[in-house]
């Protein structure tokens, strides 16, 4: 029985890569020294796999920054103000793309589909002259081979790579990207070709729009292509991967008819609907690719259930057809379980990382195959059992709490004039005030100070004196501005997310569970193992500070439940609105101790409220439906005289999205 990943993080397991770039933009450390730090990366990822007794190893899923640029290097694709002449792209061309120069900006950055990855969006016209210009796929499927692993090589496929994509400045927005398909073929087949050559005997394509909702015309796109490339891929065993949701009926049809292709990867996690598509018709002597080991996620997986699952599925394609895969790249969790030397053992229990994932791939595999590790699965039955049982994830009260929210509206009492009237009568301001949105520079002592607080260099005392005097200096520096509502700063905060994640309970943190975010930024989310509650105030005692320092209005600064709920690792023994409306009910207590302690105007940021929205559009409205809900939740109970300010992402440009934004103004 087969194994396969679908793609693997980049960093490193201690953000290697993220230290050896930024010393190369610093330019302390030259190209050959970033090339063998990604070189030796490389090795290790192809021999972990090998060593784990995974089959289907991908290659070219590592990146210098995004493999969706990647992709326009090896098209060709550089916009004309990179100043790029022909030939191989180098680092200068490349970079310059993803992070702009001294004269010219970088390309645009957007999410990568729901996850909290980011892409360099590729700018496409119809004056575009594509031209193979990046052979970096060929040399990584050489570069493994030469180290004794034989790899699928992965390319972005022609038709996401263009959906994907923008037009270029100057060039109308209703030109068709899909009309420059005949012009990448041909480029996709010189690429092909020289795998082949290579000794390649599978390759990747990934065509996650396929799991979009997609016209017609979108769909023929698919068909068009992959019938344009068949000659070329005769010979070669064809993988194509989708993932991050269910794939349509239509879609599913689309794709299980492509020419010239010879498996299918699907996300059975995310995508369970899939499965009964599976079930009603699936072409026969065709390869499935399985993702049943959550690609996205933390915990480790439920090995009796997926084999369950698995058994069903080889009685529908057959034993020598089936691959036991992961549900996408393992790119969005962290890298390494092993490097978590202090987290709790009995939630540390609970938990895989991608290099655990590969492990739990294998054993699967292995299972189904008749080599079942029976020591490996009983002591992951074991670890499913502790974490259904434990004490520490159920706290009765709060799921009672929460429970009972379902069925109210939670708006504020008062019509929004009358809240204006009283919010203008307590906090007299002019009809145009200006404030800020709430975060000054952290600076290298700010980061000092807490470092050497929480290590215990220094007290508590000093630790508060120092944070009191960086909030001194912004209230002054804003009163000579003359702010309206003035903000303290938050020069106690690490991160918006983490600061509120490890005062409230339920949750867990890490010291290496980095995440790629984009090129060389990483992000280390929490994870949410339990029931949620507010032990104690997590803001006031500075926000009162802040205020006793000016007497003009401190507004007081919170993370909203969609955002902490969507930049952490969730459960997943629960729906993701119960998480969230037990986050909204800890913040709905801050929210009130901060009204008691004087404060007037209180913001609560909902930054990642977009990147939660559902793919189809079938399921977006449950989800703004209870995301919503979940911010009237923190406000509520609040007085006519508090003024309540929602801040949201620059992203946030769905027009589903801005009818509920409108609602949700109506209750400030």
């Amino acid at each position: 029985m087969a194994s396969h990943i679908v793609g693997y993080p980049r960093m490193g397991p201690k953000r290697e890569l993220k230290f050896a770039l930024e010393s190369f933009w610093d330019g302390k450390t030259s190209a050959e020294d970033l090339q063998k730090v990604a070189a030796d990366l490389r090795s290790s990822i192809w021999k972990q796999m090998a060593d784990a007794g995974i089959k289907h190893i991908p290659s070219n899923t590592f990146s210098y920054y995004d493999h969706v640029l990647d992709t326009t290097a090896l098209l060709g694709a550089v916009p004309p103000r990179y100043g790029w002449n022909g030939g191989e792209i180098g680092f200068d061309t490349y970079f310059s793309m993803a992070r702009g120069n001294a004269s010219v900006p970088a390309m645009e950055m957007t999410k990568w589909f729901d996850t909290n990855y980011h892409f360099i969006v590729p700018e496409l016209g119809p004056d575009v002259n594509f031209s193979y210009a990046s052979h970096k796929a060929v040399e990584e499927y050489k570069e493994a081979k030469a180290l004794g692993v034989d790899t699928i090589p992965v390319l972005v496929g022609p038709v996401s790579y263009l959906l994907l994509s923008k037009p270029a400045k100057g060039v109308e927005k209703s030109f068709s990207l899909l009309s420059l398909l005949g012009k990448i073929i041909p480029i996709y087949k010189e690429v092909i070709s020289e795998l082949k050559a290579a000794g390649a005997s599978w390759i990747q394509f990934d065509e996650p729009t396929l799991v979009m909702d997609l016209d017609s015309h979108k769909l023929q796109a698919f068909t068009d292509a992959y019938s344009h490339l068949e000659s070329t891929l005769s010979g070669l065993n064809v993988l194509i991967e989708t993932y991050f949701a269910d794939v349509p009926a239509e879609a599913f049809k689309t794709l299980t008819s492509l020419k010239g292709v010879t498996a299918y990867g699907f996300d059975l996690v995310r995508g369970t609907k899939t499965l009964d598509l599976i079930k009603g018709e699936f072409p026969k002597g065709k390869y499935l690719f399985a993702g049943l080991v959550d690609g996205r996620n933390i915990w480790a997986n439920d090995l009796s259930a997926s084999l369950s699952t698995l058994q069903t599925l080889e009685g529908i394609v057959g034993k020598d057809k089936l691959v036991v895969s992961t549900s996408c790249s393992l790119l969005h969790t962290a890298v390494d379980l092993v490097n978590e030397t202090k987290l709790d053992q009995e939630i540390k229990s609970w938990l895989a990382f991608a290099a655990q994932k590969i492990v739990e791939v294998n054993a699967l595999a292995k299972a189904l195959a008749g080599h079942k590790d029976e020591a490996f699965f009983s002591a992951n039955a074991a670890a499913q059992a502790s974490r259904k049982s434990s004490p520490r994830v159920t706290n009765e009260a709060v799921q009672k709490a929460a429970a009972a929210l379902k069925g109210s509206d939670h708006r504020r009492a008062t019509n929004v004039s009358a809240r204006l009237d009283a919010q203008q009568k307590k906090l007299n301001l002019p009809i145009l005030p200006t404030t800020t949105i709430g975060s000054f520079p952290q600076t290298i002592e700010l980061r000092r100070v807490r470092r050497e607080y929480k290590a215990k260099k220094i007290s508590e005392e000093e630790y508060v004196k120092a944070i009191k005097e960086e909030i001194s200096n912004v209230v002054k520096l804003q009163e000579e501005l003359d702010i309206d509502v003035l903000v303290h700063g938050e020069p106690e905060r690490n991160d918006m997310v983490e600061y509120f994640g490890e005062q409230l309970s339920g949750f867990a943190f890490t010291v290496n569970g980095w995440v790629q975010s984009y090129g060389s930024r990483c992000v280390k989310p929490p994870i949410i193992y339990g029931d949620v509650s507010r032990p104690n105030p997590m803001t006031v005692f500075w926000s009162s500070a802040a205020q006793s320092m000016t007497a003009r209005p401190m507004k007081g600064m919170l993370t909203g439940p969609v955002t902490i709920l969507n930049w952490s690792f969730v459960r997943n023994d629960q729906p993701r609105f119960e998480t969230t409306y037990q986050i909204a009910l800890a913040i709905k207590d801050e929210v009130e101790d901060l009204e008691k302690a004087g404060i007037n105007v209180i913001q609560i940021d909902e930054a990642a409220l977009r990147e939660g929205l559902p793919l189809r559009k079938s399921e977006q409205a449950f989800y703004l439906d209870w995301a919503v809900h979940s911010f009237r939740i923190t406000n509520c109970g609040v007085q006519d005289t508090t003024q309540v300010f929602f801040h949201f992402s620059v992203f946030f440009n769905c027009k589903h999205l801005f009818s509920r934004f409108f609602l949700i103004t109506s209750i400030f």
